[in-house]
């Protein structure tokens, strides 16, 4: 594992920080706190945060334009007015199950969203993906205890999920058109390790990046699954990395607070906040999401 220089990007602390993504037509950088019910935003790379209390849990973030954005939240896909902050329901997904909430989430390079349930509590097998594309909703895969590390190769002929109540990764052809899945799922990578696969992000080369929540580090995987490199975050719990900057060539990574003691967290001081590793990565960023 090699050592690189990490700082705070914002001081704002998140019990549960999660969903990362930076909007190229705008220059902001978005996270969200998932259990406080916060969408946190800000502009790259020295700007103010901003936080808005969304009222409900949510988890990850699509662009639609330059004035609108699509949120993923326990009730279900909401349009986000930029400027106003106006929620406006466009499916419900979910919604009649209170026990469920929105997790991990990413667009496929089709403009399909791809959606990630969980139990409030990580209900064993309670979890769902769920597809979305131009108004259509699509049950993909259920009996899913935490979903997360949803990402796609450049070219969207791969998918990528894991469960990280099982440690596994999987991976599944699609279609590049579709989005939608065209075979059958197989072991992309089984984390036996301490440490679980968490939120992951795929750059220009293939090479999936998956934050280690527990194990304080960044693994980089070849296609082939075969990890090549290990970057330490400097906080035990780093949810999920993103792609940052105009030119997608920044690693951020959200970190979280959830389930520490008091003593643990005066032991980690960065943890819930975001923080920017100082590795050259060559990124790709997320497609707007097709409504």
């Amino acid at each position: 594992m090699t050592t690189v220089p990490a700082t705070v990007f914002s001081d704002t602390v998140c019990e549960l920080g999660e969903g990362p993504g930076y909007d190229p037509l705008t220059n902001t950088v978005w996270w969200f706190d998932i259990l406080a019910g916060r969408l946190i935003e800000k502009s790259w790379p020295d700007g103010d945060s901003r936080v808005q209390e969304l009222g409900m849990m949510a988890s990850a973030l699509a662009v639609i334009d330059a004035q609108s954005q699509m949120l993923w939240t326990e009730k279900g896909l909401y349009i986000r007015d930029r400027e106003s902050g106006a929620l406006t329901l466009h499916r419900a997904i979910e919604a009649d199950n209170p026990a469920t909430r929105s997790n991990d989430a990413r667009v496929h390079p089709s403009g399909a969203f791809w959606l990630g349930t969980m139990g409030k509590k990580a209900e064993e097998g309670a979890g769902s993906i769920w597809w979305y594309r131009e108004g259509e909703v699509r049950l993909l895969f259920s009996g899913i205890t935490i979903t997360n590390s949803i990402s796609f190769s450049p070219d969207g002929r791969i998918a990528y999920f894991a469960d990280t109540d099982k440690n596994i990764l999987w991976r599944v052809d699609t279609d590049p058109e579709t989005g939608l899945p065209v075979s059958e799922t197989s072991v992309f990578h089984h984390r036996v390790e301490n440490g679980g696969l968490d939120g992951s992000v795929v750059d220009a080369n293939g090479v999936l990046w998956n934050a280690c929540w527990g194990a304080g580090a960044v693994h980089a995987y070849s296609p082939e699954g075969r990890l090549i490199r290990s970057v330490p975050v400097p906080a035990r719990q780093p949810s999920c990395p993103a792609f940052v900057g105009p030119d997608a060539d920044r690693l951020l990574v959200t970190t979280a607070h959830e389930g520490m003691s008091e003593s643990e967290r005066k032991a980690d001081p960065n943890a819930g906040r975001p923080l920017l590793l100082d590795i050259a990565v060559q990124g790709v960023f997320d497609r707007p999401v097709r409504l």
